[in-house]
């Protein structure tokens, strides 16, 4: 059966629709590169006259597309640094109406630069600490152009706002004002000063756990530093290298309380099983409250006594008086026994 006349007559398409086609499927394949080509094969390079050449100045060229010549030396500059790198041919090479194979349109965002930003001071930074990383100062500098498509970068995938992390702790090392605003952002967020404060209290307690697996010395309850017993050291150094596999997203703090709540039962253990180390344990925790009790009574002052005086107050002075001279008693019994 022969098609129909729908199937095999097809109406005649005009020349500009044609020409719009092509055009439109030239910039879906190549992206900005189609008009960078435009711009590399009519605008002439730096150094030649209007005699040596039938292209015209990046001036001329802006006046024709009507748009400004900074816009045209953009793309200039792209297909420049593009035939830096070999992906494109030279200008020189290039004449006027000439097409030839064009790059993927990924690759452009990599070259062209939508504001000139890259001359200026902060541009020049920029490119140089892109350069440091290993990547194109283009791509650096396009991100530093559209921090509100930076901010939902972050705000969208977890792998950026981790590099952003990572990028913020590296310069606020070298950075006091950015230190202090930080700082000052963690104080006024509530959820910040939390994570904080679980951080600093995790970290401590890995503190405590190393200090005994790597310096061999146990704090105990009272406050006295001794050598770390072989079994304890053993059993801190087992709980630190469990610690040190966990992965940098992996929360420490479960592992962290484990580690001190583990270490901290044992050294109560070994000072209980040291009748010697029993007695200097309590004669330290004695002098300790002692010393406190003592400043706490010296900061006291009387100058203004008629003004504060209160019953109430003399009556805890007369017991503290006796408390202290029952316990001076007892002392000075345990003196004698000896």
């Amino acid at each position: 059966m022969a098609p129909t006349e729908d199937f095999v007559v097809r109406a005649e398409v005009p020349n500009p629709v044609e020409r719009d086609a092509r055009d439109f499927g030239a910039y879906a394949r190549t992206g900005g590169w189609a008009f960078g080509l435009k711009v590399a094969r009519s605008v002439r390079p730096g150094g030649q006259s209007a005699d040596e050449t039938p292209k015209v100045s990046a001036k001329d060229f802006a006046e024709l597309a009507g748009c400004s010549p900074e816009r045209v030396m953009r793309y200039y500059k792209a297909w420049d640094r593009a035939a830096d790198d070999g992906l494109v041919p030279h200008f020189e090479i290039l004449l006027p109406g000439e097409d030839i194979e064009l790059p993927d349109a990924e690759v452009w965002s990599s070259y062209y630069v939508s504001r000139s930003s890259a001359a200026s001071e902060r541009g020049t930074a920029i490119a140089e600490a892109a350069e440091a990383e290993g990547i194109r100062p283009t791509k650096a500098l396009e991100v530093a152009e559209n921090p509100t498509a930076l901010r939902a970068a972050i705000l969208a995938d977890p792998s950026t706002a981790k590099a952003a992390r990572a990028a913020l702790l590296d310069r606020v090392k070298e950075d006091p004002a950015l230190q202090t605003e930080l700082a000052r952002d963690i104080a006024r967020t509530d959820e910040l000063k939390k994570a904080v404060a679980t951080e600093n209290r995790a970290a401590d307690r890995i503190g405590y756990v190393r200090q005994i697996a790597e310096k061999g010395q146990i704090r105990t309850p009272a406050g006295q530093t001794l050598d770390a017993p072989a079994e304890l050291r053993s059993e801190a150094e087992r709980h630190l290298s469990l610690l040190d596999e966990l992965d940098d997203g992996e929360d420490s703090g479960e592992w962290a309380t484990e580690a001190y709540d583990t270490m901290k039962n044992l050294v109560v253990e070994t000072v209980e099983a040291d009748p010697e180390l029993r007695v200097q344990e309590r004669r330290t925790k004695f002098y300790s409250s002692l010393q406190k009790a003592t400043k706490v009574f010296e900061e006291l002052t009387f100058d203004d006594a008629d003004d504060i005086y209160e019953d109430d107050m003399v009556q805890r002075l007369e017991e503290l008086q006796e408390a202290i001279g029952t316990a001076i008693t007892a002392l000075r019994g345990a003196a004698a026994r000896d």
